[in-house]
């Protein structure tokens, strides 16, 4: 196997001049560089993906940028990592993950570098600090997820606001009159992450519309949390017969929340979510969902960055239209 000492013997120069030009962290004469070119074609070196700039100008790399802040649902988070990494190697591309929450410092830091061609931003806010960063910077990106505004940027997402909306007609066409949105834990609200917030535009608009008693209440991830949300439900809702989960962590131990205080779902309380497809059909009492199509909007974001790298055009917006998938969990609301 040929190594990178041996790309610096043949070509007359140090280990750590390769690196560099490998790299690019440090400057090296034309001449150098062209020379360390030919040492690799001629001993069939095959350099990891930041090696590959010497041909193309290119690292082949793409950045996910998906900071762990509190509040997020790691698991489903990762669905769309897996998503991205598998669709980026199909199109010849490797990763680098950054999880850290770093703002405009660590999108500077990378695409400063030649570690990456491109960006890809998750977990974006209604009026994110890093979009004149990312409407400036000279490396394409698209951003899973919309913020007020997506003039100057590539966004791709689930349609929440329809999302929401749709949950609320699926209830409302079983007879539902008082419904209740369970949401995302009460950070993910105070940083207007704008999936959490279009999902609460969604569900309000479609109970106004149908003029039906509604609230709307965030939960922690744990299902202490969800044993308090129900009780308090049902206190200041006792009419309540319909509920919208929008978080994973708390929806199977909504249900058994529910179950022991003596409501049956769906025979009591239909309940339906907005959360991954195969969580909602393994749960106890399978879910009425409207799927989270992580897989999709991975590979789609992938897909918007190479075109853009290809220097192709590319639609600022991209809403994918959500489906529901009807199960145990709803059912036409009980007379009184």
């Amino acid at each position: 196997m040929v190594k990178i000492t041996d790309v610096a013997r043949h070509a007359g120069v140090s280990p750590s001049t390769v690196s560099y030009a490998l790299s690019g962290k440090r400057p090296i004469s034309e001449e150098t560089r062209l020379r360390i070119e030919e040492a690799i074609r001629e001993l069939g070196y095959r350099p990891h993906a930041g090696a590959r700039a010497l041909a193309s100008s290119r690292s082949n790399v793409l950045a996910l940028v998906m900071p762990l802040r509190s509040g997020i649902n790691v698991p489903v988070v990762m669905q769309f990592a897996v998503a991205v990494v598998t669709a980026a190697r199909r199109h010849d591309h490797d990763v680098l993950l950054l999880t850290q929450e770093e703002g405009e410092d660590g999108l500077r830091r990378v695409a400063d570098t030649a570690l990456v061609d491109a960006l890809i931003v998750m977990d974006v806010q209604l009026h994110d600090p890093r979009l004149p960063l990312l409407r400036a910077l000279n490396r394409p990106s698209v951003l899973i997820g919309f913020p007020a505004s997506a003039q100057g940027l590539t966004c791709i997402d689930l349609d929440f606001i329809a999302a929401g909306e749709l949950c609320v007609e699926h209830l409302v066409g079983l007879g539902h009159r008082v419904v209740a949105l369970v949401g995302s834990p009460p950070e993910v609200y105070v940083r207007g992450t704008g999936f959490a917030q279009r999902v609460v535009q969604g569900f309000t608009a479609a109970a106004d519309r149908h003029r039906l008693v509604s609230s709307v209440h965030p939960c922690e991830a744990a299902p202490a949390a969800a044993r308090g949300v129900a009780e308090r439900l049902l206190r200041e809702q006792p009419a309540l017969t319909g509920v919208v989960v929008h978080n994973e962590a708390v929806l199977e131990p909504l249900i058994d929340a529910f179950e022991s205080l003596g409501l049956r779902v769906p025979g009591d309380m239909s309940v339906t979510a907005i959360c991954p497809e195969e969580q909602a059909a393994d749960a106890r009492v399978p879910v009425t969902s409207v799927a989270v199509p992580s897989a999709e909007v991975g590979e789609r974001a992938v897909e918007l960055l190479t075109k853009k790298l290809g220097g192709s055009a590319v639609p600022e917006a991209t809403l994918l239209a959500p489906h529901l998938t009807l199960r145990a969990s709803t059912a036409p609301r009980s007379a009184p």
